[in-house]
């Protein structure tokens, strides 16, 4: 009987230190900017499509596509899409320095304010390329993006 106390006691504090930790920790972030900054391959190179355009400029191929996309405030899942098919890619996360500018997170326990995004179009030759998310928290707001490549 006293055993099953004991270990009851001790998950009591268990839970109790996690939920202290949990609230102690500053909320994420609402999902607030998103935007599609560049897209890469061997034929052009770095084109930056950050002033919002709605096609590139240049006619990319060559064997892969990269777009690079970044967004600020934390999301439940990103939708990726080229020409309708879902889209494969990595994330990474952004941090801001003392004076806001973000960049990468240089060590662990650094403010992460958001996430880059590198997605792989290996194989297309362009497209409709669509990026949405929705944010974890309030106001539940969905940020997208649309950009087409040529």
């Amino acid at each position: 009987m006293n055993s099953i106390r004991q270990c009851l006691g001790a998950m009591a504090l268990a839970a109790t230190g996690l939920w202290v930790s949990v609230a102690a920790a500053a909320p994420a972030a609402p999902l607030s900017h998103l935007q599609i900054l560049r897209v890469e391959s061997p034929a052009c190179g770095f084109e930056d499509v950050s002033d919002g355009r709605g096609q590139t400029r240049c006619d990319h191929g060559g064997g892969y596509i990269r777009v690079y996309v970044i967004e600020q405030g934390y999301g439940r899942g990103a939708v990726v899409t080229l020409d309708g098919a879902e889209v494969d890619g990595t994330r990474s996360p952004v941090c801001a320095d003392a004076r806001d500018k973000l960049g990468e997170c240089p060590v662990s326990g650094a403010k992460v304010v958001g996430y880059l995004y590198v997605m792989d179009l290996s194989g297309a030759r362009g497209g409709s390329f669509s990026f949405s998310n929705t944010s974890i928290n309030v106001p539940g707001n969905t940020l997208s993006a649309e950009l087409y490549i040529r």
